[in-house]
């Protein structure tokens, strides 16, 4: 053998092999951990893995019953307290204010009186007015005088005609001056009244707007004082123009529609009253119309431009088919319930609504006394759904003229009874 055979000839003529490449462990150690944690999920996942479900379960769900009943119809709003009558007494004249007659805040009576201007400068015009008078009827008592002497002359043609023409002339003028005087002289008497300054309504005096020794002139503002009547008194409030029909056909027919107003927190009554007017023109800015209620406010609960909350009985419908409120749905149906079937099944049934009193609401269409309802537990169902019944409980018809919040109106003659024929 030649030494160029090489290393390999010395070893049989076999190569070792290579030696394996740096990190060739460690990727090996590592994929063997991750197929064995693989492993473990899946069998985890098959252990604790529950049977598949024969069939969805019934839902549990609440019930109740529609009941027959009495449901008032009423519109809840807004209102404001509006005096009968709110005046601003202001001076008729110029002059400085010397008196003062009323206590701030006590009430008054028509006529009583209130304050006093200077009336010197007016009784010195009456004065002169009146002298200017009685010189004004003297001539005028003379121009009659001569124009009799005058038509004596003329009788017997010892006077010309036009003397005569001219004294008549003479006697309508002396005529016009005195009754020019006469008119003076009522004006001055008239200043001397508006000297004396006197309530000219009942009610309530505010705070002193002018001190005495003030100089004040004719019509000046603010006035004297503001004069507001306190009892009765009235609520304005407004409608809205799809609620209108029904108030104004209850209102034309005579009948005097109860209207409560409460506090601004909707927490206590205030006081009653009637419906006494509505008005001529609708705000169409708002589609509203203005509405006044009258009360009598004997212990003054009422207080002028305060805010209240007012319920105004429109009608109540009689022996209404009711549900509790939380059945009533809304959706792509409309409005609707689920009604349950006598297989403890549910179905979706489209329903026409009628006023609510946020407990109850009245059905107008498309249930019957004595169905059963979902009330509790409708986010869970679907038309078809089985369901397992918790409790079933009729439906109360709240009491005419309670606090109650207005719901949907019914459409057509609010007097009617619902109608029970399902859908």
């Amino acid at each position: 053998m030649s030494e160029e055979a090489g290393p390999e000839a010395s070893f049989g003529g076999t190569r070792p092999p290579p030696p394996p490449p740096p990190g060739h462990h460690r990727m090996r150690w590592i994929v063997g951990v991750l197929v064995a944690v693989l492993i473990i999920f899946v069998l985890w996942h098959i252990i604790t893995r529950k049977p598949p479900a024969k069939g969805t379960p019934p839902q549990v769900v609440k019930v109740a019953q529609a009941a027959s009943g009495d449901m008032p119809e009423i519109l809840s709003e807004l209102g404001t307290v509006s005096p009968v009558a709110t005046v601003t007494v202001l001076p008729q004249l110029s002059g400085y204010l010397t008196k003062v007659g009323y206590h701030e805040g006590e009430d008054v009576k028509e006529g009583q009186f209130l304050a006093q201007i200077d009336p010197r400068q007016y009784e010195i015009n009456l004065h002169q007015e009146q002298a200017q008078l009685l010189k004004d009827q003297a001539a005028l008592d003379q121009a009659h005088s001569d124009l009799a002497r005058y038509e004596q002359l003329r009788a017997k043609t010892a006077i010309a005609e036009q003397t005569v023409t001219d004294q008549e002339f003479t006697v309508k003028q002396d005529e016009a001056q005195v009754k020019l005087d006469q008119a003076a002289v009522a004006q001055y008497e008239l200043d001397l009244v508006y000297c004396h300054i006197v309530a000219p309504v009942a009610g309530r005096v505010g705070l002193r707007l002018v001190d005495p020794g003030n100089y004040v002139t004719a019509s000046s503002s603010p006035g004297i004082v503001v004069i507001t009547t306190m009892k009765p008194t009235t609520v304005q409030f407004t409608v809205a123009q799809n609620d209108l029909g029904n108030v104004i056909q209850r209102f034309g027919t005579g009948d005097k529609l109860p209207v409560t107003a409460y506090s601004s927190d909707n927490t206590r009554v205030i006081a009653t009253g009637t419906l006494y007017a509505i008005s001529n023109q609708m705000t169409t800015t708002t589609g509203t119309v203005t509405l006044r209620a009258t009360f009598a406010n004997d212990d003054e609960a009422l207080f002028p431009s305060e805010f209240v909350n007012v319920k105004l009985l429109v009608d109540t419908l009689r022996n209404a088919v009711l549900v509790p409120t939380p059945a009533v749905l809304s959706g792509a149906p409309g409005n609707y319930v689920y009604l349950v079937n006598a297989d403890h099944t549910v179905s979706v049934h489209k329903v026409k609504l009628g006023p609510s009193d946020g407990t109850n609401t009245a059905i107008l269409s498309g249930l019957a006394v004595g169905d059963s309802v979902v009330v509790d537990g409708t986010d869970r169902l679907s038309d078809g759904a089985k369901i397992t019944i918790a409790t079933a409980t009729p439906a109360t018809a709240p009491a005419p003229g309670s606090n109650t919040q207005q719901g949907k109106k019914p459409h057509g003659k609010p007097s009617q009874g619902a109608p029970a024929a399902q859908s």
